[in-house]
């Protein structure tokens, strides 16, 4: 491949990008689900919000793994869903520390 060329999208880092989405992906999942319910009404310790908060991981779980064949290659996958972790699980930190 020339300088400056990219890459085509292909088929060749299936099981790459798929095991990214299933482990990296999980663990998003379980990240913003956390964030969503600090966000919501009620905080963490609203009602009947436990069984809301288990059931929105499988939709944003299924999101992050059907759009992880998007990338280029399974190093991009694991590395933007590494940092998305970072990202969400901080964000995660600071709801819960705001919420005290």
């Amino acid at each position: 491949m020339r300088a400056g060329a990219r890459a085509k999208l292909d088929s060749r880092h299936w099981f790459g990008k798929t095991s990214a989405g299933v482990l990296l992906g999980y663990t998003l999942a379980v990240a913003l689900s956390g964030v969503i319910a600090g966000l919501t009404p009620g905080g963490f310790e609203g009602g009947n919000k436990v069984q809301f908060n288990m059931w929105m991981i499988a939709p944003l779980w299924a999101t992050v793994l059907g759009f992880v064949y998007l990338f280029r290659d399974s190093w991009r996958a694991w590395w933007w869903l590494a940092l998305a972790n970072v990202a969400a699980f901080g964000l995660l930190w600071a709801v819960r520390s705001l919420a005290g």
